[in-house]
């Protein structure tokens, strides 16, 4: 009994602490890359080229086959083995085995190889950007968590400090060294912060769901993120120039690496069109053989009169006829030979080579080489635009970052301007030199500018890892 207790107890914990889990930015990350469907299908794409390749090595190999059949025929028919006409029902086995190598197709096998293996590159490059996205993404919602979450910390706790004042208001408004208009301002105050709070947790609860979808998870209602010990970490990259990110960029940066891999497929394709324009020789072999059950003629000579006087032709001019000895035959039907004999009594071989040059087949191999000539111009500048568009991505997270940088700042600024002029303002109110709603107004913009900062240090801290992600930092080695 107290062992089923103790087991009861552990599961119970189990669940409660699985159920209490709380994801860091991290395990978001990792689980997103593992069950996100669109990593999943860039992943098939890999696994697609190996398919790819496969075909393309198989295209080395001989090709081989095998056929055979079984048929019976009745009435006059042909003897697939003496090939003479039959009246009669017999059985039939034929069997043939061929293969055949390409010797040369102007090496289109080669280039088919090679295009596979850079399709696999390209492929891979895909997986990776995919990868960025999604490992961003998922950043970003986490980090909108976060913020939602520091909001309703900064709505909770100036709550905490009206109601202080609520309390204090009443008894100098019971005293009557208040009038009652301040408690009713004070009172408005609180009812107002508290929609804020409820706002504030509907929008955690909203993007809480946001993130727990994106990552497939279902279990909404015990989905909760890790909101401590987040904070801005900048490992140098607000230090370096937007020329040396930028270099950096197209270093390693997938966008520019996929346009690079789909020069080199377009040329590929171009190289496989024109090998159609190269004569293709092959060798072949065929090895075929037959049997029957039909029963055939064989002419024997008899024994008792072994030859017989036969006229065999007359002399020309004179008309005298000639005369010889010729055996004396006669047919007698013969039974099939054993099966595995006449496999070995009828099969035979062929063997060759075959020449196949192209002369004309109405221009469609010129027309397929120049559309894989405008696809390569194509994908060439396909090229030089992803490197413009990169280059202006760059460019434009860079000044984003700075600018969230100076955000920021002048966040801590204002929240230290507000902290000073809230708490003058409290002062002469705790005094009765001020009323409710100045004291009041102050700390909504007390409150204001801590939200800001909150979406100040977030957003700068968003802008800086996207930096260091151009820079070449591994979306999974990003630290927050």
């Amino acid at each position: 009994m107290k062992k089923s207790i103790i087991v009861t107890l552990l599961l119970f914990g189990v669940i409660v602490q699985g159920q209490n889990k709380k994801w860091t930015l991290q395990e978001c990350v990792e689980y997103a890359l593992e069950n996100n469907i669109s990593v999943k299908q860039s992943e098939l794409d890999v696994l697609a080229t190996d398919i790819e390749r496969l075909s393309a090595v198989g295209n080395f190999l001989p090709s081989i086959s095998a056929n055979s059949g079984v048929s019976e025929n009745t009435g006059l028919s042909f003897n697939p083995v003496t090939n003479n006409a039959q009246t009669t029902t017999f059985l039939s086995v034929t069997g043939r085995v061929n293969v055949g190598y390409t010797l040369f197709d102007g090496l289109r096998n080669f280039r088919e190889l090679q295009r596979a293996d850079i399709s696999k590159i390209a492929s891979q490059y895909r997986l990776d950007k995919m990868k960025d996205d999604i490992s961003l993404f998922v950043a970003n919602n986490y980090l909108q968590v976060i913020l939602n979450k520091a909001n309703l910390e900064v709505f909770k706790s100036q709550n905490e400090v009206t109601k202080a004042q609520i309390q204090r208001t009443q008894e100098l408004v019971d005293a009557g060294s208040l009038p009652r208009g301040d408690l009713l301002e004070i009172k408005a105050t609180d009812a107002s912060e508290q929609q804020s709070i409820i706002n504030a947790e509907n929008s955690i609860q909203i993007s809480l769901i946001s993130l727990a979808q994106l990552l497939l998870i279902k279990d909404y209602e015990n989905f909760d993120i890790e909101d401590e010990g987040y904070d801005i970490i900048d490992e140098g990259i607000s230090e370096k120039s937007v020329s040396e990110i930028l270099s950096k960029a197209k270093e390693t940066r997938s966008e520019i690496k996929i346009a690079e891999q789909n020069v080199e497929l377009a040329n590929k394709d171009l190289q496989i069109a024109k090998s159609a324009n190269y004569p293709t020789l092959s060798a072949f072999f065929g090895y075929d053989t037959r049997y029957t059950d039909a029963a055939s003629f064989d002419q024997r000579i008899d024994p008792n009169n072994p030859t017989i006087t036969q006229e065999i032709g007359t002399v020309q001019g004179t008309g005298q006829v000639v005369v010889g000895e010729v055996p004396n035959t006669f047919a007698v039907e013969v039974g099939a030979d054993p099966f595995v004999d006449q496999l070995y009594q009828n099969d035979g071989i062929s063997y060759g080579l075959q020449l196949n040059i192209p002369i004309l087949n109405g221009f469609a191999t010129k027309g397929n080489i120049q559309r894989n000539k405008i696809n390569l111009e194509r994908t060439k500048f396909q090229l030089e635009q992803a490197e413009l568009d990169l280059e202006s991505t760059v460019f434009q997270a860079y000044v984003d970052a700075k600018g969230a940088l100076k955000s920021y700042e002048a966040a801590k600024s204002a929240v230290e301007s507000q902290q000073l002029a809230y708490d003058y303002a409290k002062e002469r109110y705790d005094v009765g030199l001020t009323n409710a709603f100045d004291f009041s107004q102050s700390k909504l913009r007390f409150d204001n500018a801590n939200i800001e900062l909150n979406r100040a240090k977030y957003d700068y801290i968003f802008k800086l890892k996207v930096l260091e992600l151009y820079f070449g930092i591994p979306a999974t080695e990003l630290k927050f």
